[in-house]
């Protein structure tokens, strides 16, 4: 019987098929989140008018100054952002926050304020503001936030919302 001999350049190219493995899988879970976000007219009306944008939890500060440290401790892992369009006139900012758990997401979805907010069947819990509406799944986070008061903000938003719930993986 013969024993297998581990050489230095098979320990390394063992190590090597690891991070590659590894950094395949991250790459996957980043472009997972990004395909959460519906392309234009994937959601009746909805045109999306940007590239998604992703900022590390470090980096966190560059696009929620102020908040960023409530986040952080919540186990934020990244956001990523991106424009929408509803009917060539509501403007909305669509921002999916990926957390380490499902309780990172549901610590944020708590501990904000749900005065003035309809509740609303989407996900693990929704609330819908006139124009913005925030909801949880898994350990999602997402905030669609329209620049505009309009009658139609509402169920659009709202529309836009199951879009991504639909796209979002557990």
């Amino acid at each position: 019987m013969t024993a297998a001999r581990s050489t230095p350049r098979t320990v390394l190219a063992s190590a090597m098929c690891v991070v590659a493995l590894l950094g395949a899988a991250a790459c996957h879970r980043r472009q997972s989140v990004a395909e959460a976000f519906p392309a234009s007219n994937d959601v009746a009306d909805w045109t999306k008018t940007s590239d998604v944008r992703t900022f590390e939890a470090a980096d966190l500060w560059k696009y929620i100054d102020g908040e960023a440290e409530k986040y952080l401790k919540a186990g934020v892992q990244r956001a990523s952002t991106a424009d929408y369009k509803f009917q060539n006139k509501l403007e909305a900012v669509v921002d999916i926050y990926t957390m380490s758990s499902a309780n990172g997401a549901a610590q944020i979805f708590d501990s904000e304020p749900a005065a003035d907010a309809k509740s609303v069947q989407l996900a693990d819990g929704a609330r819908l503001f006139s124009q913005s509406l925030v909801f949880r799944k898994g350990r999602y986070l997402v905030r669609i936030v329209s620049y505009e008061e309009s009658d139609d903000a509402p169920q659009a938003l709202v529309a836009l919302g199951r879009g991504i719930e639909q796209r979002l993986g557990k």
